[in-house]
């Protein structure tokens, strides 16, 4: 067994609010445990982009009309994770912008579309173990993961650490004010996608770097490891 990591398929369910780290936390847990990545919210991200590529008006999207659009996106692995492309080209940095972060809550509420993003997350686990990140990973997607864990942190301290990820220097107070009003705004939106599950393992990373948030995970992952072994074993 390297580096801990079971022999059969393995799934580490992470949620929390947007900005809370989930995402390049578990690309780094990936990492560590010879895993995929999967970052469910990419998904989000990349039918948000398809769609506003119609310059229609965001108030008006149907479902409908966003469910069309996704058929321009695929979702493939590529270097330990699982990345969605649009029209076969990768779009990171679209899928990061202004625009596309102003309006995914409003996409990601329409229960089709997160059923086909469920889909798409679900299908990646099948042939890899894998680290998945996003909303509802731990209740709905994977209710029966091998490890679940919520992260959570101060909306001030997710705003800098998005701003600094965006930006690429440390943001000025005005900046991480702004950044924080906008990410307030947007727990509210998803307060109905963003659950705790009850057997999830909550972690406060406001005052914890990101090598500590992994560790823990990674520990965790190991632990779960252990014991299924010791039960296979007796």
């Amino acid at each position: 067994m390297s580096a801990g990591v079971p022999e059969k398929r393995f799934v580490i369910a992470i949620d929390g609010p947007a900005a809370s780290g989930k995402s390049s936390t578990a690309q780094w847990v990936a990492r560590r445990l010879a895993f995929h990545h999967v970052d469910s919210g990419a998904l989000y991200r990349a039918a948000t982009a398809v769609q506003l590529d119609a310059h229609t008006d965001p108030e008006r999207w149907a479902e409908d009309e966003i469910l069309a659009a996704t058929g321009r996106i695929g979702f493939v692995p590529d270097n330990g994770a699982f990345v969605p492309l649009i029209d076969g080209v990768s779009a990171d940095e679209v899928l990061r912008g202004v625009e596309v972060t102003r309006n995914v809550s409003r996409v990601a509420r329409m229960p089709r579309v997160r059923a086909w993003v469920n889909a798409q997350v679900r299908r990646a686990s099948e042939s890899h173990s894998v680290v998945v990140d996003g909303r509802d990973i731990g209740t709905v997607v994977f209710p029966n993961a091998d490890l679940k864990v919520f992260l959570i942190a101060d909306p001030w301290e997710r705003a800098r650490r998005r701003l600094v990820q965006r930006l690429g220097r440390s943001p000025s107070d005005a900046e991480i004010a702004e950044e924080t009003d906008l990410i307030v705004h947007r727990d509210a939106k998803d307060a109905t996608q963003t659950v705790q599950a009850s057997d999830a393992v909550l972690i406060d990373t406001t005052y914890l770097t990101q090598e500590d948030q992994v560790e823990r995970i990674v520990a965790l992952a190991k632990a779960v490891t252990h014991r299924a072994d010791e039960t296979s074993a007796g």
